[in-house]
């Protein structure tokens, strides 16, 4: 179950204080964005967390979870480990694969 969706009571204390409010935070808006296939909106998802005052926590709680995929503290992770990039579906373009 994604963070979001749980009852206020189980999210981290740092998503829920009055201070931040919840509306401050990017993967609120669009929680998609953050677990899309496409390289380019997971760059744009990575920047969104840039800004976001629970980075290092959401990072963390990330890692402790060994979330499966999205993007979580500005990390992309894949099967619970983070990694540089996503690779596209599919075969590699021979280009790619002779170089």
């Amino acid at each position: 179950m994604h963070p979001l969706a749980q009852p206020a009571g189980r999210r981290p204390a740092a998503w829920t204080e009055p201070r931040l409010g919840a509306a401050q935070l990017p993967c609120v808006s669009d929680p998609e964005l953050f677990f899309s296939e496409e390289a380019e909106e997971i760059l744009a998802a990575k920047a969104q967390c840039a800004r976001c005052p629970v980075r290092l926590t959401c990072l963390n709680g990330a890692l402790q979870r060994r979330e499966p995929w999205g993007v979580w503290g500005g990390e992309l992770f894949h099967r619970g480990v983070i990694i540089a990039e996503k690779r596209p579906r599919g075969r590699p373009r021979k280009a790619a694969a002779a170089a």
